[in-house]
């Protein structure tokens, strides 16, 4: 049967189909083999660069007869490996050519040709299944269907060289996930193409080495293996280092400066490691100068962002290395009207990609300033920096976006420009904006970035609360996302943090008293955290806490009760004490724990517990309610005395903590005076 493509082009290439193009089909059918032979050498000839025959070809069922004549045992070698050329021949073609050859069974059928014993039809079979895998529309899950492929594939390794580089390119491709990797580690990948590295052939070498980037990749156990690794006496990082070379190919020093940054992110080499700092670093910083290609420079600027992300010593490092932040205020202006590049081609990918190379330089920016003051304050003095991070929120690409508002968020770490440079550029106009409608991982760092922009030392604060934002971060609290339920609430709770009476007001209004419960009940320790922060921002200045707990406080003393009942972390329960304490300095609002016994039993259980942050604020829950000054404090103290918290006070004065012993002087003089 046929393999056709499908119906939209079925038909406009029909209409096309040729005599010619038929004539090479018919010549396959010929009962005299070496007619067939001459027909399928024929066939190859007329197909090398001419895509529109690739697709007549295969709409007239060309694969399916040439994958016949491939697997058949009485076709000469000569005859399969011609098939296997003109399989890979007709894949060189379009995705849709691919498409059609996977689903004619191409890849079986090539695999089941590996078996055969003649060299020259392998390396055929390799060569079309490297091109077939190489495509993004193949999935790649076929090589790992058969559990014997990726053994034989490992020995076939020797045969040639030019087994040696497909199979590798192949195993590049085909490796996607940390089970890919497995698989390929333990069917032996680093003992089998390790030696590859100095082979004769570049092409070996090259794929050999794109092979460890693929398997070291977040891999802890492939780069503890790497790194203890020798070919020819070497260690495999010195091999690394010399493939790094300023006389080595671009391509080399790059993908063996990947290598040595995922062994060193995976932690089998120190970010102090003289062949990180020395080498790795510069090499990277060195693919970012103008002078490299758009694509050099874009996995240049991406690879050195990951390489220091976690290290500050790195970024700082980085920040001081050939100008890097000036450098990469380049990556904005490119191509230039004026641009050097005299091939058309070159001129015309390099304008349908450049928005690549801003989404790198976002990238790069925000790793090189996330930790260390001084780097930020450089970045944001870059030329046009602020407004490149404005328009780059609302450019059409969502990597852009988010490479952007990365940045901005790296940024807004700093008190300094959160004063400044935010405030002058108005930023939050854009993320609010973006944060109407964008994809989770976009959301995820713009609300992260708007928290920040809520902290009470912001002048973003004012005007982001004027925009209507409550309601926004109210809805991101009911998110089926963790990261943005915490962001959602994160950003409430730094709004709360000593706000007026009205905005407070505000967030209970629209976030509701049922979705705050649910919220104390999440089963993320991370939300239920920041919840319960924001409770108690909420309750916080006296009236405020009378006012919530005469609307809430039966609701509020239930969470509570629950949640010092239930099994929380330390500091989950630290900041329930926490909130109790404030309830406690109400007006009105501690009569609601001195007529709850359930809740004082429980005080009274946190302030003799193990732990020294517990007993603390079940101390300080305590010292508020006997507080002399306050109506009433009489009768509360007999009431305390009466259930023994007075011995657990004297016994607290005696406390190992200094902070403990203090805090239960300071209410055991409540007594006294």
């Amino acid at each position: 049967m046929a393999c056709l493509l499908e119906a939209p082009l079925r038909i406009s290439v029909l209409s096309e189909v040729t005599a010619t193009s038929r004539h090479y089909v018919d010549r396959l059918f010929d009962p005299d083999p070496q007619k067939v032979l001459q027909g399928v050498i024929d066939m190859k000839n007329a197909v090398i660069g001419n895509n529109k025959q690739k697709a007549n070809l295969i709409v007239l069922g060309a694969v399916p007869r040439l994958l016949y004549l491939l697997q058949q045992g009485s076709s000469s070698s000569e005859l399969r490996a011609e098939c296997a050329v003109v399989l890979g021949s007709l894949a060189m073609g379009t995705e849709n050519n691919i498409k059609s050859l996977v689903d004619c069974h191409i890849i079986p059928a090539l695999l089941q040709g590996l078996l055969c014993s003649d060299l020259i039809f392998i390396e055929a079979c390799l060569r079309c299944l490297r091109t077939v895998f190489i495509s993004p529309v193949t999935p790649v899950q076929l090589l790992y269907t058969d559990p014997t492929v990726i053994p034989h594939l490992m020995s076939l390794l020797s045969r040639s060289q030019r087994t040696q580089e497909y199979i590798t390119q192949i195993f590049s491709h085909c490796c996607k996930t940390p089970e890919h990797q497995t698989v390929l580690f333990n069917h032996g990948a680093i003992q089998n193409i390790a030696p590859m590295l100095i082979s004769p052939s570049y092409k070996v070498r090259m794929q050999a080495l794109k092979c460890f980037s693929v398997l070291a990749y977040e891999n802890t156990q492939v780069s503890m293996t790497l790194v203890n690794v020798l070919v020819d006496e070497e260690l495999l990082s010195q091999v690394f280092v010399r493939m790094m070379q300023r006389d080595q190919p671009i391509d080399m020093q790059l993908t063996a400066a990947k290598c040595l940054t995922y062994m060193c992110r995976a932690g089998a080499i120190r970010t102090d490691d003289s062949c990180i700092v020395l080498k790795t670093l510069p090499c990277l910083v060195r693919m970012c100068s103008k002078e490299r290609l758009l694509e050099e420079r874009v996995e240049g600027a991406e690879t050195l962002a990951y390489l220091m992300e976690p290290d500050v010593e790195l970024q700082r490092i980085a920040s001081v290395t050939d100008h890097l932040v000036a450098m990469l205020a380049d990556y904005f202006k490119y191509p230039s009207s004026v641009s050097a590049i005299t091939d058309i081609k070159r001129l015309d990918h390099d304008l349908k990609h450049a928005h690549e190379l801003r989404q790198a330089a976002f990238k790069l920016y925000a790793s090189l300033g996330s930790n260390d003051e001084d780097i930020r304050k450089k970045i944001t003095e870059t030329e046009n920096m602020m407004d490149r991070i404005v328009s780059g929120l609302s450019e059409s690409s969502v990597k852009v976006r988010l490479a952007a508002v990365r940045c901005l968020h790296s940024l807004s770490r700093s008190v300094q420009q959160l004063r400044t440079s935010f405030h002058d550029h108005a930023v939050w106009k854009p993320l609010m904006k973006l944060l109407q409608n964008a994809p989770d991982e976009v959301l995820v760092m713009a609300s992260s970035t708007l928290c920040n922009l809520l902290l009470e030392f912001s002048p973003s604060k004012e005007p982001i609360l004027e925009s209507g934002v409550i309601e926004l971060l109210c809805s991101l609290t009911q998110s089926d996302s963790p990261a943005l339920r915490v962001n959602g609430i994160w950003a409430l709770m730094n709004m709360a943090f000593q706000a007026d009476q009205k905005v407070k007001g505000e967030i209970v209004r629209a976030l509701g008293t049922e979705q705050l419960f649910r919220l104390l009940s999440d089963p993320d320790s991370n939300v239920l955290m920041k919840t319960l922060g924001l409770l108690r921002n909420l309750l916080s200045t006296r009236p405020h806490i009378d006012q919530v707990m005469s609307s809430h406080g039966k609701q509020i003393m239930q969470a509570v009760t629950l949640i010092l009942e239930g099994e929380h972390s330390i500091e989950v329960k630290e900041q329930t004490l926490c909130i109790l304490a404030n309830i406690a300095d109400g007006n009105t609002a501690k009569e609601l724990i001195m007529t709850n016994d359930d809740i004082l039993q429980k005080i009274k259980y946190y302030m003799a517990h193990s732990n020294v942050k517990l007993q603390l604020a079940a101390t300080f829950c305590i010292s508020n309610l006997i507080w002399n000054e306050e109506d009433g404090s009489q009768e509360r103290q007999d009431k305390l005395r009466e259930l023994g918290f007075v011995d657990i006070l004297h016994k607290l004065t005696q406390a190992s903590d200094p902070n403990l012993c203090d805090r239960a002087k300071t209410a055991m003089q409540q007594y006294l005076a």
